[in-house]
């Protein structure tokens, strides 16, 4: 198993000293900040392609953890389901929100401040409202075509 670590010797932390196709598995699981945004149902505005967010989570999210609930066999279960990768990332990440740290990194950006491998909190996120903890809730809760009815603005 491979370590999340910074390079021997270095000041600069792995997710500044490496490209995004450089890390090991480990540490490109490290960079998600844990928010569940990216499992928000989004609406593409057809017109001018507009991203939208809803309060609508995937129905493999556990909101309550803000992870998913089936991470191993989300693509199988969820055809619609992205899988992030380095190989991806250029041409998913207009459909990230802003404080995304994949995203941030893929635009050569710094993390927030409270991302865990900044702060050590794993928490931080959520006491921030940077989560969507209490703000979501799941697809089989929601029909379909109530969809537009439930977009939000998503803060960065």
């Amino acid at each position: 198993m491979s370590r999340i670590s910074d390079p021997p010797g270095g000041d600069t932390p792995f997710w500044e000293s490496q490209p995004l196709d450089a890390l090991t598995r480990d540490q490109w699981e490290a960079l998600c900040d844990g928010c569940g945004k990216c499992c928000l149902v989004k609406l593409e505005d057809e017109d001018d392609g507009t991203i939208h967010y809803t309060d609508v989570g995937c129905a493999l999210l556990d909101i309550g953890a803000c992870r998913c609930g089936d991470y191993a066999n989300r693509a199988r279960r969820m055809p619609d389901c992205v899988v992030l990768t380095p190989d991806n990332i250029a041409q998913v990440k207009g459909w990230l929100p802003q404080s995304c740290a994949y995203r941030l990194r893929a635009e050569g950006q710094s993390l927030p401040d409270w991302h865990h491998l900044i702060c050590g909190d794993r928490q931080m996120v959520h006491r921030l409202g940077k989560s969507v903890t209490g703000i979501a809730s799941t697809e089989s809760e929601v029909p379909e075509a109530t969809l537009p009815d439930h977009i939000i603005t998503i803060d960065p």
